[in-house]
């Protein structure tokens, strides 16, 4: 694909085959991945990538615990609840997903499987933990730099014909994370990727999030001024 053939057509996917990713595959995404820039090349992502009986521990022990209402462990900030347009696009995009799913505003049972998915890692089968080191804790551009190393990885992979969805579900429980995927205690958990083949007959695929214009998002300044 041409770059923006892969920017403009990526989209998240939350539907998979069972099929197997194969690793060198994964190595390859991975190498185009840390291209990525990073503050001073410091490079402070890992990458812990599971898939098979180790993903299904993860699963099963992340929705046994959200169920039981064990309170959430996420090692990275949550922040405070959106609000005003953030929460707008939020709920923009909830809306989207439920109607291509058929999931009515009062089905409870399906709007709760519906969250569990999340926690499974979508049932994709493979699921690429990003964590970085430590010792750089309380940095502001560690985990702008582990974004960047994220967004160059799912288009990687979407290049290939694979699909991913980033998503913070997967490592709510952290301690069955840790457990499971053996991550090191130098390590702290930033996000989740989950990534496999795309199902195309899985509705939500299909759907395509809105982006706010260049206008809303660009202030342009000095372009006006006669050149000297």
């Amino acid at each position: 694909m041409q770059f923006d053939e892969v920017i403009l057509g990526r989209r998240s996917i939350r539907g998979y085959k069972p099929d197997p990713v194969p690793r060198a595959l994964i190595e390859e995404i991975l190498q185009i991945a840390m291209r990525a820039p990073s503050s001073m090349n410091t490079q402070p992502w890992n990458f812990y990538v599971i898939t098979g009986k180790p993903l299904d521990r993860i699963r099963q022990g992340n929705t046994e615990r959200m169920i039981a209402g064990v309170p959430q462990s996420r090692e990275f900030r949550t922040g405070r609840p959106f609000a005003g347009p953030h929460r707008d696009r939020q709920i923009g995009v909830a809306k989207q997903l439920f109607s291509a799913m058929g999931i009515a505003r009062d089905d409870a049972d399906a709007r709760q499987d519906w969250v569990l998915r999340g926690f499974r890692q979508f049932d994709a089968p493979v699921c690429i933990i990003i964590t970085y080191d430590r010792d750089l804790d309380g940095s502001d551009d560690t985990p702008f730099d582990c974004g960047a190393v994220a967004t160059a990885l799912v288009n990687a992979a979407w290049s290939r014909g694979l699909g991913t969805v980033i998503n913070s579900q997967g490592i709510m429980q952290s301690p069955v994370v840790r457990e499971h995927a053996g991550i090191a205690d130098d390590q702290v958990i930033m996000k989740s990727i989950a990534l496999g083949w795309p199902d195309e007959s899985f509705p939500a695929n299909a759907v395509v999030s809105t982006r706010k214009s260049v206008d809303e998002a660009a202030v342009f300044v000095g372009f006006e001024e006669p050149a000297q």
